[in-house]
């Protein structure tokens, strides 16, 4: 399948102190992303994003067969953004946390700010919910004592997702290609993220990553 994607030594996630809320001298534009469910690299799963361009601006791979306690979503070059990890306690099924940049023990650093989680995401268990098109909450940090500051409704399975803010604005969208562009079906292992101007395309990202987690 051809993108007529061009290799890219630039990421739309630029160097600066982490922010879901991006300036507008930064983020103007909504930006149009196409998500292909598979990695550029033969012996593993993932995901390859490509912009309106052609480039390829994130990637993302995991080893085949391989159910990952960790995710890191890189830029086009290969460079770590995020690194999401899944909640170590049992009670907590399909919760994760959000990182800035990677994270481990395979890190120089070991005591970087950025090993604090900038999010938590947790999954929306619908018997115990009056809303059934709630996917699931994003909180920040690790707590989830304070209101959600995002969340996340639709159906991931049909690739339509919207993730709304406190103000039930959207501020990011998933929606199939083929019901975008009228005639040609790409099934649901190539969509459409559409991130509205002031959100970072990173995050909105890494939570595509995780409703694939949770729902696939």
């Amino acid at each position: 399948m051809s993108f007529f994607m061009k290799s890219s030594s630039r990421s739309v996630h630029e160097e600066r102190r982490w922010s879901a809320e991006l300036p507008t001298t930064q983020s103007d534009l909504c930006m149009s992303l196409t998500v292909w469910r598979k990695s550029l690299v033969m012996s593993c799963n993932g995901f390859t994003v490509i912009n309106s361009d052609g480039n390829v601006v994130y990637r993302v791979e995991t080893y085949i067969g391989q159910r990952p306690k960790e995710l890191v979503l890189m830029d086009g070059v290969g460079k770590s953004i995020l690194t999401m990890r899944r909640n170590k306690n049992l009670r907590f099924l399909d919760t994760w946390f959000i990182y800035g940049g990677e994270i481990g023990a395979h890190c120089i650093s070991t005591k970087r700010s950025e090993e604090q989680p900038i999010f938590y995401v947790k999954k929306c268990i619908n018997i115990l919910h009056n809303n059934p098109n709630v996917l699931a909450y994003v909180y920040r940090g690790r707590s989830t004592d304070e209101k959600y500051v995002y969340m996340i409704e639709g159906s991931y399975s049909h690739r339509s997702c919207k993730v709304v803010n406190e103000a039930k604005k959207v501020v990011a969208e998933i929606k199939r290609k083929d019901a975008i562009i009228g005639g040609v079906s790409f099934g649901v292992e190539v969509f459409m993220l559409i991130v509205e101007a002031g959100f970072d395309p990173g995050l909105a990202m890494a939570l595509v990553l995780l409703l694939d987690q949770m729902f696939s």
